[in-house]
């Protein structure tokens, strides 16, 4: 098992939310120039409230990426009857840069977790081509492997994902 989705597989992405795959890309999420997702590592709210910059370390320009990103337990992880909320999408994302060169296709959401600790999780996946991928009709239950069956993208190429719960009055401050 790699190395790469070990911590997937442990925090029960793989499973929940994507199928096992092979990382062929690295992406590196960053909230803030120094708040780097790792993988299950905890994020207050508070400091999410503004889309991250998310980049691409490979591939080449002429390929094309798509990112998503969902709230694997919405809308409670006891009761994820929602499961999965999606919260934002990039598409035609060029190789070897940032989601600031893709366009965004469902606008950012500000993840608002009320009950529980919330995995959110980033997939980054191939395109075949340029302008292929759609919006989906709504972001409740989403699904992220139809997603990506129903647009041509096959299995993911880089995922990470983090937690957040909601931010009490005393963890604020």
């Amino acid at each position: 098992m790699s190395r790469l989705t070990e911590p997937l597989r442990v925090g029960r992405v793989i499973g929940d939310v994507l199928d096992m795959f092979t990382p062929s890309i690295k992406i590196t999420v960053a909230y803030r120039p120094n708040m780097q997702v790792n993988n299950g590592f905890e994020l207050m709210p508070a400091f999410i409230t503004v889309a991250p910059r998310v980049e691409v370390i490979g591939g080449d320009m002429r390929t094309f990426y798509t990112l998503i990103m969902t709230d694997a337990d919405a809308p409670s992880p006891s009761e994820p009857t929602e499961r999965e909320y999606l919260h934002w999408i990039v598409t035609d994302i060029p190789g070897t840069t940032s989601n600031s060169f893709g366009g965004e296709i469902v606008s950012y959401e500000i993840p608002r977790p009320v009950i529980g600790i919330h995995r959110y999780v980033f997939v980054l996946f191939q395109q075949k081509g340029r302008q292929t991928v759609l919006p989906p009709r709504w972001r409740r239950r989403f699904n992220t492997r139809e997603f990506a069956q129903s647009s041509g993208l096959g299995l993911p190429v880089a995922a990470v994902y983090f937690n957040a719960q909601k931010e009490s009055a005393a963890r604020r401050g």
